[in-house]
């Protein structure tokens, strides 16, 4: 019997890459949110993926880009963490969207690393063959510095099996870190929370939903019921986004809340009696105080 072979495999690229959607498609399951708007990862997410002779553990990182508060700086500080503490590191690119300065940011910082690197090219079912030349054309000698370039689609599932053949060939021997059964380090309320969110940043309008977090007030099931209460708060930086966010008449939080219930039942695998309010606190962002409270710490 060949031995267990183990470690630990970090996403990181700008934001809007398709980091957690590329997350999501290799655990096989939704651990972490997606939407089309930037820096929608806040947190370092660890998803597993098993199978009889490996274990990976992702890292999901928040996109690096240009930190303009605190709650910037602590996201970009947990994601370039993850340089010396993968056994491999994909480096995402947006390949529709094209190689950008930011890109080359990322490529200079890694250069010191020990760790394998693979190029991850996404995007590729949205690109014309003359569009990939033209990229590779820029990309010229920066593919040296990896160990491999891959081309996928993490929308549609394109080589991704490629991929995860080639993560497990670089794997060490190791042990099973997690119980196989386990998908995510996250706590059930802060997957709750993220859920919540998500809905918030696909409900707004552009300018709101970045100055917006979740709270997991309470949850409560209901004695032998197939059934949880839980209430969360939507916080918020400024007062004139409260109201945008409930909406006239509450319509805006009721489709929020209604998307995400139905979110949450499916992640529960139970009926869920969501109650959510919106509460102002500004600069929370800046805070050291308030970001340690709500669960963003270096």
């Amino acid at each position: 019997m060949s031995a267990l072979r183990s470690g630990f495999v970090a996403i990181i690229g700008r934001s809007n890459v398709g980091k957690s959607t590329l997350l999501n498609q290799l655990v096989g399951e939704k651990v972490a949110i997606t939407t089309d708007k930037p820096q929608t990862t806040r947190h370092r997410i660890q998803g597993m993926y098993n199978d009889a002779g490996h274990q990976i553990i992702f890292l999901d990182t928040p996109g690096i880009h240009k930190p303009r508060h605190r709650l910037g700086e602590l996201m970009v500080k947990n994601a370039t963490e993850t340089f010396d503490d993968a056994d491999v590191i994909l480096v995402v690119i947006d390949a529709k969207g094209g190689f950008g300065l930011g890109d080359q940011g990322i490529f200079d910082a890694l250069k010191s690393s020990r760790s394998k690197k693979f190029l991850i090219l996404n995007k590729m079912d949205l690109m014309t063959p003359q569009e990939f030349l033209y990229l590779e054309k820029k990309l010229g000698d920066r593919i040296k510095d990896f160990d491999d370039v891959i081309a996928i689609s993490a929308a549609t599932g394109k080589n991704l099996d490629f991929l995860l053949e080639r993560i497990k060939s670089e794997l060490p021997e190791g042990p099973r870190y997690f119980p196989e059964e386990v998908l995510s380090d996250q706590p059930e309320k802060a997957i709750i929370a993220e859920i919540i969110r998500e809905k918030v940043l696909m409900y707004l309008e552009e300018e709101i939903p970045h100055g917006v977090t979740v709270l997991i007030e309470s949850f409560k099931p209901r004695g032998t019921e197939d059934l949880v209460d839980i209430g969360a708060v939507i916080v918020t930086e400024k007062s004139s986004h409260k109201g945008i966010i409930i909406g006239k008449g509450g319509r805006k939080l009721k489709g929020i809340g209604k998307a995400a219930r139905v979110d949450i039942e499916r992640f529960l695998g139970m009926k869920v009696y969501l109650e959510i309010w919106v509460k102002v606190k500004e600069g929370w962002r800046d805070s050291d105080f308030l970001l340690k409270n709500y669960g963003f710490k270096e």
